[in-house]
């Protein structure tokens, strides 16, 4: 087997290079496939290789019954929490997502999706991103993958009251629990420290218990206006109690549009106090108590007509001492969104992954992991353009990669703009990246977003494969 070279092969190899496959055979297999997969990300197998040869070997590696997901992942994962290595701390943001997939005569191992009158079919998953300090994506630390077989349609009062009769073992609540688990035991065993950040899903008795008893820093929004507990004979709940602290400051910070909330920069008021749930299970008829400190950050005077005002009651074992503490926990959790990110990456944006048409639910999930690896590579891209887009190109794209950038700019430039042969900004790169895959300005409705940019990395690679073959005949030279 002929082994890549190049950029996208070195990448593929820190990604996928240590996996335990029980071949090296194998594992160079993987690493080519993640390459190709990188230079052309697609969710159809067939769209990303072109040769016949490497089709069906990705096919065969794919099908393979000693290919299992976990392998992958735990590679994955193991890079992820070494280049987290060096920072006092990750955020990782964790978050439940579905992948519908094609399923006909449910031959394929997928379940239920969505609402059961619907009918859709394909995976559930519930993905823990690593996020660097800065908000930069670094990689997956775990990812956790189920198909509902089972699934019973129930009223609200009735499935309410069947849920109060489980356990967490016998409910989907076990797969946050194993993805907590996973996540953090990767991370022990690099010496890494996590934060875990999570929406009003995880406001729950068992996962607020995993992410205390993790050893790691946590911070979720409460979903909950839980009984706390107080020196006064009365009962105190959460919200009431937080009403009748004061602000202890303000702060103000830009809020990207979303489909029912508008941009704008959104002035925020901020107090906290040191709260103590009794968390309570009814049928054991147990209770265990859990100090924590909650943040409440609210929106006042900035919200437009027609919206509600944002208000996040945070909930945090991290200490908070001060107004920068708080400001620092409602920081963090603005970073939870680049797991969503991630998610409509790799979906729908420039991996596809709802396109797999592979025959079974072991396969597709393989193809899947390898597909999220590459998402998080697009997000990246994305996100250093638009939080440091002063850097220099080369921190993230190669010396062939920004050559064949300016030379293909130059043949898409406005008769205004001059390409000259400095290096451009990460900024300004990514700008041109984006437009060669049609992103077009403001009528693109914002900055480039991972459509565009998936798409112009596509169209880079042909010209980057073509300028190493200039340089190896001796034809051009790349300064540097």
């Amino acid at each position: 087997m002929r082994r890549l070279t190049g950029e996208e092969a070195q990448w593929a190899a820190a990604q996928f290079g240590d996996g335990e496959l029980g071949d090296v055979r194998r594992r160079a297999r993987l690493v080519n496939i993640a390459t190709r997969a990188a230079q052309r990300p697609a969710g159809k197998v067939s769209e990303v290789f072109a040769n016949q040869a490497e089709l069906q070997g990705a096919y065969d590696f794919l099908e393979s019954n000693h290919v299992v997901p976990e392998m992958l992942l735990q590679s994955l994962a193991s890079r992820t929490v070494l280049n987290g290595a060096s920072d006092p701390f990750m955020f990782v943001s964790v978050d439940g997502s579905s992948i519908a997939l094609t399923e006909r005569n449910a031959t394929k191992g997928f379940g239920s999706i969505g609402a059961l009158a619907r009918g859709a079919r394909g995976l559930k998953v519930i993905s823990a991103l690593a996020i660097s300090p800065d908000g930069m994506a670094i990689g997956l630390c775990a990812q956790t993958w189920w198909a509902r077989t089972e699934a019973k349609s129930r009223s609200r009062k009735d499935k309410k009251k069947h849920n109060r009769k489980r356990t967490a073992k016998d409910k989907e609540t076990r797969y946050w629990l194993d993805t907590i688990k996973d996540s953090s035991a990767h991370a022990d065993n690099a010496g890494t420290k996590l934060w875990f950040v999570l929406n009003r899903e995880a406001d729950n008795k068992d996962v607020l218990l995993k992410l205390e008893h993790s050893g790691h820093r946590y911070t979720v929004r409460g979903s909950w206006n839980r009984l706390i507990e107080t020196s006064g004979k009365d009962k105190q709940y959460l919200r009431q109690w937080l009403d009748a602290q004061v602000p202890r400051g303000s702060f103000s910070f830009d809020v990207s549009a979303a489909p029912k909330r508008k941009a704008r920069r959104a002035h925020m008021l901020v107090c906290w106090c040191r709260v103590t749930f009794r968390l309570r299970d009814r049928w054991r008829k147990t209770e265990q108590r859990l100090e924590l400190t909650a943040v409440w950050a609210r929106e006042q005077g900035t919200t437009p007509p027609g919206e509600k005002p944002l208000d996040w009651v945070l909930l945090t074992n991290a200490p908070v001492d001060t107004f920068n503490d708080a400001r620092h926990i409602v920081y963090g959790y603005t970073l939870r969104w680049r797991v969503e990110e991630f998610h409509k990456t790799w979906k729908t944006g420039g991996c596809q992954v709802e396109q797999t048409q592979l025959r079974t639910k072991r396969a597709a999930i393989v193809w899947a992991t390898i597909l999220a690896a590459v998402a998080v590579r697009i997000e990246r891209l994305k996100q250093l353009a638009r939080t440091s887009p002063e850097l220099p190109a080369d921190v993230e794209l190669t010396e062939h990669e920004i050559r064949a950038l300016i030379v293909l700019k130059r043949d898409i430039k406005k008769r205004t703009e001059t390409i000259d042969e400095t290096t451009p900004t990460i900024g300004q790169a990514t700008l041109w990246i984006a437009q060669l895959g049609g992103y077009t300005g403001k009528s693109s409705g914002g900055p480039p977003g991972s459509i565009t940019i998936g798409r112009g990395l596509e169209r880079l690679r042909p010209a980057v494969t073509l300028l190493k073959a200039l340089e190896a005949e001796g034809r051009v030279r790349i300064p540097g």
